[in-house]
This record gives C-alpha cells, structure tokens and sequence, in this order.
C-alpha cells in the first residue's frame, strides 16, 4: 500500500465510518463521533450483550497501514504502536482520539473477612474511598497529575460513607465461607450498576475508562473466582495481597477451598462463580467493561482484581475482550495466568500490586505521547528518506 493511499485512507476513514468534517489529519476532535455517545445505551445485562461487536479490523489495518508511514524503523514503538491501533478497532476509524479520561473505583466490603483472610479490616475500605475525594489515595494522585478524572462508587461498602456516589447493591457481601457472597440477582445488578456507568460517562465524553477497586478482601475473592474460571490449583493464583504472613496466606487458600467445596459454583456459569465466591466491586467492574464495549471505548484492565473483573466480563461475551487493553502485569501470582487467557500484553511491568486503578492510570500518558506520534510525526514521503519494509 502506497503512502499516499494510506494518508487518503486516513482522511477518509475508508471502512470505518465518517470522520469529522473539517478534519486536517493532525488534531484529534474534542468529543467523540456521533454513536458513542451512551446515549439510548441498553442497561440491561442481556441487551448490553447483544450489543457488543467485534472491533473494526478494517480500521485496525488502516491505523497499523499509517504507523508504518511515519519516518521511524517499523514498529520501533513495539506496543504503544499495538494499543493505537487497537483503539483505532474499538472507536471504528483510524483517526484515533481518546477524548476526556476516567478512572472507575468500585468500592465494596466483603463478608469473608470474617475468616481472619486480611491485614486490614473492613473500615480501611470507607476510609481510603473517602480518600480518593481528597487526594490522599495512590490513585487519586496520579490522576491529579495524568488529568484524569476520578469516580469512585459505593456498589457494596459496609458503612455508608458522607460523599462516595451511592449505588449499593447491599452492606457488604456473605461471608462466603459460611454462605454464598450474594444471590444470582445481585450479581446481575452489580454488573448492571457498572453498565450504566459506563454509559453515563461515555454520554459525557469520556472516550477511556480506567478500571479500579478498593475492597478489604477483594484479593480473596478474586482469587476464587480465579480458581474456578481457570480451573487450576488456588496454591497458583492466590497471594498474600496487603502483607498477609505465611500464616495467613496458608489461612487464605484454606477458606477458598472451603467455599468453592460448600458451594461448587459453575465454571460454566460466570453469574454463579460471581454470586458465589465474588464481590461487588468485581461485578461492577465486570459491568464497566461490558459497558465499554457496547459504547465501543476501550477500558483499561488495572491489576488482579480488574483482570479477575475483565475475565468475567470475557466469559460473559467474548467480544468484549477486543475493548480491553491491560495496562500492567500485576505481581500476584495470578498476574500473567489471567492476562494469557485474555489474550492481553501489558505495556507496563513495574512489579505493581497496589490496585485503586494505579497501573491503568500509569498508562495513559504513555497512549497519549503514542497517539501524538501517530496523529503528527512526518511520513518517509514528507522527510524525503526512503520507506522502510519488512526484511526476511
């Protein structure tokens, strides 16, 4: 393919819908085209599903067509390249624009701590999410410095907190090692609470969600629902999360076997492993992924929690998958099992375990000095140097 029959693809949007009028080719537009707006999204788990499709491969080959115009060795950006052109996939055009930026904190109590499976307990949730609105929390400075805009949702914390956004399923979940965590119809609710969300921010512009979470316990629950859905060994998937001792970590593995034999949730059924031995925040997230997809922006995967949330979303509908970039490799033991089986490549590794959506967060000024590479960097034909080609 001719440079000159890329840029006209590029201004053409050829396969990928219409871009912008007016559009020059170097600046990104303010909002998002017509059709992500979220608005008359569907909210219901069952109608979010059949909405979500396939990312646009031909806007994927056009966007990795351009890339190799610009006046650099091929695919010297290694995965910053991969992420814009999977982005250009997910929005339907190459004129990739990420539009305002989110960071999604799910916050949610879990019943299991009851099983002594935690440093902490449950009121360091309701703190730290108080603490997200102040700008004393990891991730709520780090999206003071990337301009990144911060939610976080009480979708099941076990105290109600002065200014955390209410959208509680219930006061935490069951102690899932007496009971299930919650019932099938909460798990749906949760991952619908996320879906709405989702909408509600790509109505308002925002064109990237990132994914977070805090959740004294969470580690716990994710790592039975990891147990389950892989099918493999919790010895394998479940760390000491926020310090735990060897003790404590042998305590751990011990109550998730305790629950996944009391209540032998369905592989086959992510509903039932998620009502079973999950937490709200995990379907919520699950939710915000799903939403993402129908709205057709990408979300980013954070941690252990989040890539425990993404698989979910995935084992749910499978096209989901093609709107999540993972923005790190957490240092969990199930780290890199769960970004496998999504099918995902991290572009970050920092040995981070910290969640909050710090990792996913982290990556956005890296998207952003790709895609202004992308948009404004010169052509081979601009810079009169012969165009590079693939060797043997």
């Amino acid at each position: 393919m001719s440079q000159e029959t890329v840029r006209d693809k590029m201004k053409q949007g050829e396969g990928t819908g219409t871009l912008p009028e007016g559009y020059s080719g170097k600046e990104a537009p303010e909002t998002l085209p017509e059709g992500y707006s979220g608005k008359g999204a569907p909210e219901t788990l069952p109608e979010t599903l059949r909405r979500i499709v396939p990312a646009d491969q031909g806007a994927k080959a056009a966007a990795k067509a351009h890339w190799d115009t610009i006046a650099k060795p091929l695919g010297s950006l290694g995965r910053l390249e991969e992420s814009v052109i999977m982005i250009a996939g997910m929005q339907g055009r190459p004129r990739v624009s990420l539009g305002k930026k989110a960071l999604v904190v799910m916050c949610a109590d879990n019943g299991v701590v009851e099983e002594g499976v935690t440093q902490s307990g449950q009121e360091v949730t309701a703190i730290v999410a108080e603490n997200f609105l102040d700008v004393k929390s990891c991730a709520a400075i780090m999206c003071k410095d990337t301009g990144t805009d911060l939610f976080p949702v009480d979708i099941g914390m076990a105290v109600d907190t002065p200014r955390v956004e209410k959208r509680k399923i219930a006061y935490g979940t069951k102690n899932m090692a007496k009971e299930p965590a919650m019932t099938r119809d909460q798990a749906q609710r949760a991952i619908e609470t996320g879906i709405r969300y989702a909408n509600q921010l790509a109505g308002r512009g925002y064109g990237i969600l990132a994914t977070g979470e805090m959740g004294i316990g969470n580690t716990t629950t994710s790592s039975a629902i990891s147990t389950v859905l892989l099918g493999i060994e919790p010895e394998r998937v479940t760390g000491r999360g926020a310090g735990l001792s060897t003790q404590g970590l042998n305590r751990k593995i011990a109550v998730i076997k305790q629950a996944i034999a009391l209540h032998r949730p369905n592989r086959e059924d992510p509903l039932d492993v998620l009502a079973k031995v999950g937490g709200f925040d995990i379907a919520g997230l699950t939710g915000v992924f799903l939403g993402g997809a129908a709205n057709r922006i990408p979300v980013v995967i954070d941690g252990f929690i989040s890539a425990v949330s993404a698989l979910v979303a995935v084992r749910l509908c499978p096209a989901a998958a093609d709107y999540m970039l993972a923005s790190h490799v957490s240092k969990e033991p199930a780290g890199t099992l769960l970004l496998d089986v999504l099918g995902k490549k991290p572009v970050l590794t920092c040995d981070m375990c910290l969640g909050e959506g710090t990792g996913a967060v982290a990556l956005f000024p890296l998207l952003e000095m790709g895609l202004h590479i992308y948009r404004d960097m010169s052509t081979f034909a601009e810079t009169d140097i012969e165009t590079y080609v693939p060797l043997d």
